[in-house]
């Protein structure tokens, strides 16, 4: 299933594809070069039908004190930071970059209230780069767990992302597993932890959105 916030983009791609084969072969007849044109045409049509699919993703059983992913790809940072947006505390830090070929959707990594919101617009680091997370285009969501502990989550833009789409309204209840948005063409999310949880994860291990428990609160 193609994801709401890419259908529009998925059609026009489409049509404009579809128009610009017809009028090569009209043009140029079938030869060689326009058909192998036509055959990588329609292969980055499939892809970036493929980027924007939206699979319906079951969340794992969890308690009220886990932290799922919010995100599917690679964990590029586990460490202590100052976070100064909004909890004005250390936290840990726990980052997961997604690439061209992961799922681009976006979920709540925890159950509670929304207390926080606010988006930046910013710079278009690579999602990798340690200053993305502060420079970057990004929306900053804060959720409230029903035993009092406040998880940040950051959607970063990337080089090649240039639009983040968060659904977050503060006051709103959500679950873990909800969708909280979407981001095009490669970023990362950042989830800021208080001090005394339980990282479940290190650098360079895979993670699945709603199926891969990040941390564990106290």
């Amino acid at each position: 299933m193609i994801h709401k916030e890419g259908r529009i983009s998925v059609l026009i791609t489409f049509f404009f594809f579809a128009a610009v084969i017809c009028a090569l072969l009209l043009l140029v007849g079938l030869r060689p070069l326009p058909i192998v044109f036509s055959i990588l045409v329609v292969i980055l049509f499939l892809f970036i039908a493929y980027f924007f699919r939206d699979p319906k993703r079951k969340v794992i059983s969890c308690s009220s004190n886990e932290v799922l992913s919010s995100a599917d790809g690679k964990v590029v940072i586990v460490k202590e930071v100052e976070e100064d947006e909004y909890l004005h505390s250390k936290a840990i830090q726990v980052s997961v970059f997604m690439s061209l070929f992961n799922v681009h959707v976006n979920y709540y990594p925890v159950a509670g209230r929304i207390v926080y919101n606010n988006y930046h617009p910013g710079d278009y680091l690579v999602a990798w780069h340690p200053k993305s997370s502060v420079k970057n285009e990004r929306t900053s969501v804060v959720v409230e767990t029903e035993n009092g502990a406040k998880v940040l989550f950051r959607q970063i833009a990337g080089y090649i992302a240039r639009r983040i789409v968060c659904y977050a309204k503060e006051g709103e209840t959500v679950a873990a597993g909800q969708q909280l948005g979407f981001i095009k063409f490669g970023s990362r999310v950042d989830i800021f932890l208080p001090l005394d949880s339980e990282v479940l994860v290190k650098v360079g291990d895979k993670v699945s959105a709603c199926r891969t428990v990040l941390a564990r609160l106290k």
